[in-house]
């Protein structure tokens, strides 16, 4: 098969999938609650398979989904660059952990309150910021998130210190107590579909037509009256919430938190995510995610080594493909990876003599 024919297999699947969105979504969605039962029935069928062990690995998966998600919408729909994702999960993992275990308030209160106590320190990141980009703004979020790491580390009388948080309580739902591996898949799938559905929301609107147009053309976007430093900010906090409701949940889900969970090394792996999967498009992230959550379990044997694995990885992405696997082939990236490209490219005239182009 010629990459032609991929290529058009690959619109024609797309075309199909826009005219019957709704009818794959709603098969997508009931193939995935089914998974925790699919799981134990093959396990129980005698294959060689920890069910809890496969859960958890999911589960992983799907918070990273989230987690790449958010980092999308602020590094892939407005242009800003933003390493400190990982700080605002830390809040809402200890938003839920101190108000959850010291003051008994529920986990589904907690849950939309880590996701504002992120978005309103991610207010405070941003409102310096505004007029800063590039490199300059990825060192200064960096350093947001060592600062986070570093107050949950020291801040001994409020974080717990180096001994962290232990017994956060775990949600309840209709007098069920949700503490299995399979009750924590649908919560982190429950939370990744209502973010991929308010995101796709959010960037078909007003709002996500003016994030793109900053990240397009920041002047161009001002001259069409486009308050550069609101939706900027709106954006910035929008991707701090849902990584502070998702890190509340994670919480929850271990039932201890410390720093240690909030390294940079955590932060560099959600960009890998969202560089492999796609910038900049709803469902590169998910993409990334999936990937390099089991290239992670793959390569687990071979410890920190792993982490070169993920680096050529993304050196091969950034060359061949630097919209990402999700991404468009008519991209802005896609065609500046090709006039590179074109630029090393040598090609033979009729003389038969090599000439560069």
């Amino acid at each position: 098969m010629t990459l032609e024919s991929l290529s058009n297999l690959r619109k024609g699947c797309l075309e199909l999938y826009q005219k019957r969105k709704t009818l794959f979504n709603l098969i997508l969605i009931a193939i995935l609650l089914l998974v925790p039962f699919a799981v134990r029935e093959l396990a129980a069928m005698g294959f060689n398979i920890r069910v809890n062990h496969l859960l958890g690995i999911i589960c992983r998966m799907l918070i990273y989904v989230t987690l790449a998600g958010a980092l999308n919408a602020i590094n892939g729909y407005s242009g800003q660059f933003c390493l400190g994702i990982i700080g605002f999960f830390a809040i809402g993992a200890y938003t839920h952990a101190i108000l959850g275990a010291r003051y008994g308030i529920s986990f589904w209160l907690n849950l939309p309150l880590g996701g504002v106590f992120a978005a309103i320190i991610g207010l405070v990141v941003a409102l310096p910021t505004l007029k800063m980009s590039g490199i300059y703004l990825s060192l200064v979020t960096l350093g947001f998130s060592e600062i986070v790491r570093l107050i949950a580390l020291n801040w001994t009388s409020l974080t717990g210190g180096p001994l962290g948080i232990r017994g956060i309580p775990t949600p309840n739902l209709f007098g069920l107590s949700l503490r299995t591996t399979m009750h924590f898949y649908y919560v982190f799938l429950s939370i990744a579909i209502l973010f991929l559905w308010a995101t796709d929301r959010v960037i078909r609107s007003r709002v996500g037509r003016a994030w793109m147009s900053i990240r397009e053309d920041q002047l161009a976007a001002q001259s069409l009256a486009v308050d550069i430093g609101f939706y900027k900010t709106l954006n910035f906090m929008y991707g701090a919430f849902w990584a502070g409701v998702i890190g509340a949940a994670f919480a929850s889900y271990l039932r201890f938190i410390d720093s240690t969970f909030f390294i940079l090394n955590e932060g560099f792996n959600v960009l890998s995510m969202v560089i492999i999967g796609g910038s900049g498009t709803l469902y590169g992230p998910v993409v990334g995610a999936v990937i390099l959550t089991f290239l992670t379990e793959a390569l687990r044997e071979f410890g920190q080594w792993r982490m070169v694995a993920y680096a050529l990885l993304i050196i091969v992405m950034m060359w061949v493909r630097p919209q990402g696997l999700a991404g468009a082939k008519d991209s802005i990236l896609a065609q500046r990876s090709f006039t590179l490209f074109a630029r090393f490219r040598r090609r033979k005239p009729a003389s038969g003599k090599q000439v560069s182009p």
